[in-house]
């Protein structure tokens, strides 16, 4: 068979997460777009948890949106179950989670890719990259598919997730396969290896999948959604996902279960030294939980239903890579799968990955340009942290293509900063979890305000409209307006106001206050003192939560935001791109070289980095000062000579 060319700007190598943001991005940024994917049936998969959201990945979830990505309005178009988590903690933990119907996310996600101009699908394997050498600057140019089309482009992203040399394990059993069954990718690790990227293998899992109709739900504890559901999208209608939800179920793992996998952990993969990839740390398999944490007598089992049209239930916080007939017996030990029977086995798999740190902030590589990476290849974990990386990947890809400024987000202006920040910032010896704990000014960067962060960055770069960003900017104005009225505003002592106030159990006034006073009172908010406030306009819940947010944590919030003007000045501290760290005096060694090899913009960039010390960082400033000065006095002498 003749080779042939096809011509097209991006080719986007992945269609899971963080490939459709990527592919979706460069074509609505009028650039054509080429996605490749092993099966068009897997595009959006979902292969491991039902869910999308949670602690902190919520936080993302709405971000992609407001960035004008597309995992919101997917979600929100066929989840089956939402609840928002940590609501008895203040807002910069609350979390929205929904459960998924997978296949139909799928179907949907699948319906919007085809059903978008300048892109194509191309169910492909591609085995190789084109680069080109040129004044000792290598570029992509192009992409080869098996068994031999050749694609030419201008950036290529790649978005292979756990596809690259995938091997999935059952105890002694070992496949070469990707997720869920899936075909895996065989050729691309050695090209990426001869091109002198280096790879590493990391490792993650998923628990069985049960019929539905063999378990006991009477012995576990029913888990059900909010009353009134909110959206994860800015542009979705809520009253037109006000649905009938699905329950979930909680049940745990007791001592005859832990007994089993403790005299058969030998039979595990991941303790008969089978396994060689890392595994992520804060999703950990049944085996580490019970082997790590002897002292805990329970573990939680969360049973959640895969989708409305099967029966196939999904055994959260029991991903385990035991053998089948192990598997049989420790499920059949908790409560409620007594008699349950399996559809799918748990199993761990193993995959190629990059070390994300040989990447620029934008996430482009730093020795090829053209070429960006993002999602599971980079070292993270998750659906979430995938499709973030995909979308900032996919619109820089487009801006470099376009001539136009690329797109960055600070770690002080999103939790989508924090992460690609630690990605390619830190030496990440695991799959890399968003976490709230992470982001240092999360009280900054909630959930609730997502859009008045970021969505000028959605705009600059033309994923967000005019009138999307219009509206942005009339909320901003309500908010501020509002909160200016509130804290204006003074009542008294009154009859109304005294009845009022016992009814709510709270202190009687025996002075005037503002109404911004009034709501910081524990026992009240904005909504429940409107019987007294006589003059407040009519406004959205989106600006009203705001506008409480704002007054009741004033005081944190200035205290965060002096942080972040701290951050900003070493953000700001330009280092230059030639300098040479050998004439930096008192650098350490270990410090020295991580400077030389990452290049860092920025003072504040270069304090992130792994093996880089606080003293280190104090060196640094006094030299960069020193030749600050020197510049300025040469300067000025030859202007004086002049």
């Amino acid at each position: 068979m003749q080779d042939y060319t096809i011509q097209t700007d991006v080719c986007v190598i992945g269609a899971g997460h963080a490939g459709c943001e990527a592919a979706l991005a460069c074509a609505r940024l009028g650039l054509d777009t080429t996605i490749f994917t092993m099966n068009v049936d897997s595009i959006a998969m979902m292969p491991c948890n039902p869910h999308i959201g949670g602690s902190s990945k919520g936080h993302l979830v709405r971000e992609i949106d407001a960035l004008g990505g597309e995992m919101g309005k997917n979600i929100d178009k066929t989840f089956i179950q939402s609840k928002m988590l940590n609501i008895s903690k203040g807002p910069a933990v609350h979390s929205l989670r929904t459960q998924a119907d997978k296949s139909a996310y799928s179907r949907e996600m699948r319906s919007v890719l085809e059903s978008q101009s300048h892109l194509h699908i191309r169910q492909a394997e591609v085995t190789d990259l084109g680069i080109q050498s040129k004044n000792n600057l290598r570029k992509i140019v192009s992409v080869k598919t098996f068994p031999g089309t050749e694609y030419t482009c201008k950036a290529v992203i790649l978005c292979t997730g756990t596809y690259l040399n995938a091997r999935c394990l059952v105890g002694e059993t070992i496949t070469e396969t990707g997720p869920n069954g899936m075909q895996r990718s065989t050729w691309l690790s050695e090209c990426l290896r001869k091109n002198g990227i280096a790879l590493r293998r990391f490792k993650t899992g998923t628990p069985a999948r049960m019929d539905g109709r063999s378990l006991d739900y009477s012995k576990m504890k029913i888990q059900l959604g909010d009353r009134r559901i909110i959206p994860f999208s800015y542009s979705t209608d809520p009253e037109s996902i006000q649905i009938e939800q699905v329950p979930c179920w909680l049940t745990y793992t007791n001592d005859n279960t832990h007994k089993i996998i403790r005299d058969n952990i030998n039979r595990s993969p991941i303790y008969s030294g089978i396994i060689k990839g890392t595994g992520p740390r804060y999703c950990p398999s049944i085996e580490d939980k019970v082997i790590k944490f002897p002292d805990h007598d329970r573990h939680q089992v969360f049973i959640e239903p895969e989708g409305k049209n099967t029966n196939e239930m999904y055994v959260d916080g029991m991903s385990s890579s035991m053998p089948d007939d192990v598997q049989q017996q420790m499920y059949r030990t908790v409560p409620g799968l007594e008699h349950c029977e399996i559809v799918k086995n748990a199993y761990a798999i193993e995959y190629d990955c990059i070390n994300a740190n040989i990447l620029k902030p934008t996430l482009e590589t730093r020795t090829i340009t053209g070429l960006f990476c993002a999602g599971q290849f980079n070292g993270s974990s998750g659906y979430e942290e995938a499709a973030a990386q995909g979308l900032i990947a996919g619109i820089n890809a487009a801006m470099e293509i376009k001539g136009e400024e690329p797109l960055v987000i600070e770690r002080s202006e999103g939790y989508i900063g924090v992460l690609i920040d630690d990605l390619v910032n830190k030496d990440n010896r695991e799959p890399y979890r968003m976490m709230t704990s992470r982001a240092e000014y999360r009280l900054l960067l909630r959930q609730d305000n997502a859009d008045l962060r970021l969505r000028k960055y959605g705009y600059r770069v033309g994923l967000i409209t005019k009138e999307q960003y219009d509206y942005v900017l009339w909320k901003q104005e309500r908010i501020k307006e509002e909160i200016h009225r509130m804290k204006t505003t003074w009542i008294g002592g009154t009859e109304e106001v005294q009845r009022f106030l016992r009814e709510h159990n709270s202190a009687p006034l025996n002075n005037g206050i503002t109404l911004a006073d009034l709501i910081c009172r524990p026992e009240l908010s904005y909504l429940c003192i409107a019987p007294i406030d006589h003059e407040r306009p009519e406004l959205p819940e989106a600006v009203t939560e705001q506008v409480e947010i704002e007054i009741r944590y004033e005081g944190y919030i200035a205290r965060q935001e002096k942080q972040v003007a701290q951050f900003e000045k070493l953000e700001h501290r330009h280092i230059p791109e030639n300098m040479d760290y050998d004439d930096v005096q008192s650098l350490r060694l270990e410090a020295r070289q991580k400077l030389k090899e990452f290049r860092p913009n920025s003072i504040g960039q270069a304090s992130r980095l792994s093996g880089v010390t606080p003293a280190d960082i104090s060196v640094l400033v006094v030299y960069l000062e020193k030749m600050r000065q020197t510049h300025h006095q040469s300067s000025v002498d030859i202007k004086s000579k002049s």
